[in-house]
């Protein structure tokens, strides 16, 4: 009886009691264990190399300070992924999957987490399986690789069990639910989610970055041991510098400055309805100039309602809509299948009895229903069958005015038309106009005839040129959008794309969208997507409006200019500091620095670098590009003014004063310093520094970092106070003639 009526109220709620919700505990990793990860991978283990070998060398003060530097990276590393992991891990609670349900005899739509045993759902083509469950009628086609690790489908049919977390393919099926929350599985749908994506344009160039720093390092470091050959220095002496030099070029802080960057917009986006699932989609969707738009559900609400019943044999009309509703079971989620039921009801209109029922599949563009009599039904997209010209001709007509046209046939032979209204998004056109003004092609995709697309295609303000899949893979940016669009012909429009070198976003909410949303740049599920395309995508919509994409382009942009104020004072900061002790041990035959201040000086450098995740940016509104050789360029810039100053002060000091090592290195202290915070605030705007504030905790870092600088080269390396003040001045200066040269070279 349960079986075919599924359960009471009363009845769940008493199993609720005793098995719980279908969710499963949220795992917690211990603040010690995100600090022993950050201890681990490529970046610590040079630092661990070089406090090994200053241990080895005796040389304790700079290992005491080596240590701190990694210990401070690592708690700071594991506070920020506590941040970022509360800004994507909103998923468990916004991220909600949803099942169609048989509870007091009626079907209904509700959270999977409300599942208990024994209930009854009906699952469809695109539905991922929210519990254990074994099927009681119907067969599909299932992907259970993610439990299983098996890539091939698998049919299931009458009492085969389903495995919480699958996925399915082809087919429909009721089945009962038999294990929930911690005793399935998986667990709920959302956990699915937690898998590592592939790092994005910006950390292959961070990496790459680092790469090209630690070859200068080889460089010089190959220049020194040469040069102690011929001199006959004994090598061991300048093993420490070699060992503080790699300590200063390697960045360390760079995992929690990205973390940083990204985690805050992730949380901010949050607030605004915008949610997170993979921190790259954030910085991707600065540089993205292509977005590609589903109409069904993205540009239209998908809240379908029959406009028209046409008979193309003088069949009449609500025979013809009978022959349609055969086709519909009452189960089914699907948009146009909901306006058919919705229709019925209103019109108190009741199926005829079938025989077999097929529900929509996205590759037939259809459904399907055999009677008892064994005559067919085919209710599907005109483009999947041979009509006659003049119905081609009434279609035509109908997909003029914005209409979509289903239609229906009886053992192949056309008998109807059944046309459905969908509202266009109020919003849609001022957020395409808005999109186009950032520099964002924005091309829509459909199913639909080509006079459909067209008309949509004007009312929201796109360009109603409307191509083939052939053309998009050619031509695509000369049109507005393509129609007819098969679901595999999505995902090869975004390849295509990608191939051709455009940053490729991709809206959606269907099945047949999941592919496109996974493989593009920037995915975004909207608001009423299917389970498989909200995993699918790296940004989830959880508003009906999508003015939240024009919010998550805006965070991108600043997590570009942030990161960008990290690179280029990273490049220059970096070559500034290896080629002026390198260089000037060469000519002056000792450290212009000593070891110990490098490492305040590294440790001054990443505290100001960790909070530029936080500062005040301006955003460009055109699509960013990361381009190592245009930063390069910039990067140089810098690094020439401030190395001409600085072995300007070296030459002075040696040459013209009886300073002592200590306080030359005094001197050349507060220079790194007082320089580097004026990288930072020249670098963090192409106009001039004073065009825009800092946030509070970059301005007072930097403002800490002054004083204490000061204080160390005054108090601890004996340096006079007007000669730091007087260091100050020049770079001061300095930093006003770069900042004009910086200017120019923008404009």
């Amino acid at each position: 009886m349960k079986e075919k009526y599924g359960l009471t109220t009363p009845e769940v709620e008493k199993l609720r009691q005793e098995y719980g919700y279908n969710e499963t505990p949220k795992i917690q990793k211990s603040f010690i264990s995100l600090i022993l990860k950050r201890l681990v991978g490529p970046i610590p283990y040079v630092i661990e190399l070089a406090l090994v070998i200053e241990l080895i060398l005796g040389n304790f003060i700079q290992v005491v300070f080596i240590f701190a530097l990694l210990l401070f990276s690592a708690i700071d590393g594991a506070i920020q992924e506590n941040r970022a992991s509360k800004s994507i891990g909103e998923l468990d609670t916004k991220l909600i999957a949803y099942a169609s349900v048989l509870r007091d005899s009626k079907w209904q739509k509700l959270s999977s987490r409300e599942l208990v045993p024994s209930d009854l759902i009906h699952l469809s083509v695109g539905s991922v399986v929210p519990a254990d469950c074994k099927v009681v009628k119907g067969a599909i086609l299932v992907n259970q690789s993610v439990i299983t690790g098996e890539t091939k489908a698998v049919t299931k049919v009458e009492d085969d069990e389903l495995y919480s977390g699958s996925t399915i393919i082809e087919g429909t099926a009721d089945v009962t639910v038999e294990k929930t929350g911690v005793h399935s599985s998986l667990g709920k749908t959302t956990e699915l989610v937690r898998t590592n994506e592939a790092p994005g344009r910006l950390e292959n160039l961070l990496f790459t970055v680092v790469k090209y720093l630690a070859y200068l390092d080889v460089v010089l470091a190959v220049i020194l041991t040469i040069t102690a050959l011929i001199r006959h220095t004994p090598f061991l002496s300048l093993l420490p510098f070699v060992v503080i030099l790699f300590v200063a070029t390697i960045p360390i802080s760079m995992p929690s400055s990205f973390a940083v960057a990204n985690s805050l917009e992730a949380g901010s986006l949050s607030k605004k309805g915008v949610l997170v699932s993979g921190l790259t989609g954030i910085q991707e969707a600065g540089s993205m100039n292509v977005l590609l738009m589903d109409k069904t559900g993205t540009i239209t609400k998908n809240k379908p309602v029959v406009d028209e019943i046409i008979s193309l044999n003088g069949l009449d009309k609500m025979q013809l809509f009978k022959y349609a509703l055969a086709t519909v079971k009452p189960s089914s989620v699907s948009p146009l299948d909901l306006a058919i039921l919705q229709k019925a009801k209103s019109d108190d209109i009741v199926s005829i009895e079938v025989k077999q029922q097929i529900s929509f599949d996205p590759k037939l563009k259809g459904a399907k229903a055999v009677l008892n009599n064994g005559d067919e039904i085919f209710l599907g997209s005109p483009v999947k069958g041979n009509l006659e010209n003049q119905v081609k001709s009434k279609i035509d007509e109908l997909s003029q005015q914005g209409l979509q046209v289903m239609v229906l046939t009886i053992n192949q032979e056309a008998i109807g038309l059944i046309t459905f209204k969908d509202q266009i998004k109020p919003d849609m056109p001022e957020t395409i106009a808005a999109l186009k003004k950032q520099g964002i092609t924005v091309l829509m995709l459909t199913g639909d005839t080509v006079p459909t697309a067209q008309a949509i295609a004007q009312k929201v303000g796109l360009n109603d040129r409307i191509g083939t899949v052939d053309e998009a893979l050619s031509a695509p940016l000369s049109f507005g959008g393509f129609a007819d669009v098969y679901p595999e012909d999505k995902f090869k429009i975004v390849k295509s794309l990608q191939d051709k070198g455009y940053v490729v976003g991709m809206t959606g909410d269907g099945v047949n969208d999941a592919p496109a949303l996974k493989k593009a740049d920037v995915g975004i599920a909207i608001d009423t997507a299917t389970d498989i395309s909200k995993l699918a995508a790296r940004i989830i919509l959880t508003e009906p409006s999508l003015k939240g994409i024009m919010e998550l382009v805006d965070a991108g942009h600043r997590v570009y200019q942030r990161m960008m104020t990290w690179l280029i004072t990273k490049l220059a900061r970096t070559a500034q500091l290896a080629l002026l002790l390198t260089i000037g041990y060469l000519f002056t035959n000792f450290f212009p620095v000593s070891l110990n201040i490098i490492v305040f000086i590294v440790i001054f450098n990443d505290c100001v670098t960790l909070t530029l995740g936080t500062d005040r940016v301006k955003i460009n509104h055109l699509p960013e590009a990361w381009n190592l050789k245009n930063l390069s360029k910039i990067s140089a810039i810098y690094t020439v003014g401030w190395l001409i100053l600085g072995f300007a002060m070296l030459w002075y000091s040696v040459k013209f004063t009886s300073f002592t090592h200590a306080q030359i290195s005094g001197i050349l202290f507060v220079y790194l310093i007082y320089s580097a915070m004026g990288m930072i605030l020249s670098t963090r705007t192409r106009d001039h520094f004073w065009s825009i504030k800092t946030s509070k905790s970059v301005g007072t870092v930097i403002f800490i970092n002054l004083v204490l600088s000061s204080l160390i080269s005054i108090l601890w390396l004996h340096t006079a106070a007007l000669n730091v003040l007087a260091v100050f001045l020049i770079c001061f200066v300095m930093f006003l003639v770069l900042d004009l040269i910086k200017v120019s070279y923008y404009k």
